[in-house]
């Protein structure tokens, strides 16, 4: 066979490739989880409980305490009653938290230091809040590490491998079939059939998708079932149930036949940790970009 028949042929077989009735994604982006460690300030592993990550994080030079890895908090950071306890910190203000549909005003603390591996932060005044209170024994925790933590570099979150890595030098390509672009974060363009609309990704959140009444009506085809109170930061809803046969399309993931959460006052699309962890995530804020790896 000719030289340029050879590579031809080698060119079509790899358009061929595919995964769950999608494309692979852009391999320059998928191949950075796999870099060597010197290009990554940290790589650390994690744990994963009902989907939700979690790592072992030093704070104030103490520890190790446990904390969970929420793309759905905004700014730095969160600390635990108990964590506040434990370090004897003194509420320094107040804020307002809000979880989409409730606000409230919460005390904040001051945190000298708080380091994940070899990359740190000085200086977080973060809302503290009993949030384990609220959760099973086995899924508590000590803090939150929100999504600005990684606001200066690229994050990937390796589902698959349990890894946790951080890198300053790497970065997701500038545009691609597969790099999903977001405005507010991290709300991405998602297909449900023929309906397209956006979607946040909330690796906090222990289900696989949350949707409003109305976006339901578009996409739903079988009756709803009462599915009891879901529990925000702030409010309890009412919640119902049912499969949307979809496909779900983010980027490279097509998911079928997918349980849902359906609420009259949950205000947008929720992805949540229960559709992430068959996916490594990769989070690159300072060009707004976001890639799903199989």
């Amino acid at each position: 066979m000719p030289t340029s028949a050879r590579i031809l042929f080698s060119l079509c077989l790899s358009c061929l490739s595919t995964w769950a009735s999608a494309s692979t994604p852009s391999p320059d982006a998928c191949r950075l989880a796999s870099m060597a460690p010197e290009n990554f300030v940290m790589r650390i592993p994690f744990e994963v409980v009902d989907g939700r990550i979690y790592v072992q994080a030093r704070v104030n030079d103490r520890g190790p305490f446990r904390f969970a890895i929420d793309t759905g908090a905004s700014g730095l950071g969160r600390a635990d009653a108990s964590l506040v306890s434990t370090l004897n910190l003194k509420p320094q203000g107040k804020a307002e938290a809000s979880d989409g549909v409730q606000a409230a005003q919460v005390d904040t603390v001051h945190l000298d230091a708080l380091e994940l591996g070899g990359l740190s932060r000085k200086g977080l005044d973060v809302i503290t809040r009993n949030y384990s209170g609220r959760m099973p024994a086995g899924a508590a925790f000590h803090g939150i590490v929100g999504r600005e933590f990684f606001a200066d570099g690229l994050l990937i979150l390796d589902y698959p491998n349990k890894t946790l890595a951080f890198s300053r030098t790497l970065s997701l390509p500038a545009a691609g079939e597969h790099i999903l672009k977001y405005e507010r974060a991290f709300r991405v363009p998602v297909s449900i059939g023929s309906i397209r609309t956006e979607g946040n990704l909330d690796t906090g959140a222990n289900v696989s998708f949350v949707m409003p009444q109305a976006l339901y009506d578009k996409v739903g085809k079988g009756p709803l079932e009462l599915a009891g109170q879901g529990t925000l930061t702030n409010t309890r809803i009412d919640t119902m149930r049912a499969v949307v046969p979809g496909p779900f399309r983010i980027g490279a993931a097509s998911i079928k036949d997918v349980e849902v959460r359906v609420s009259e006052r949950f205000p947008e699309l929720l992805v949540g940790a229960h559709v992430l962890r068959n996916y490594t995530v990769m989070i690159d804020q300072r060009s707004r970009s976001i890639a799903l790896c199989p």
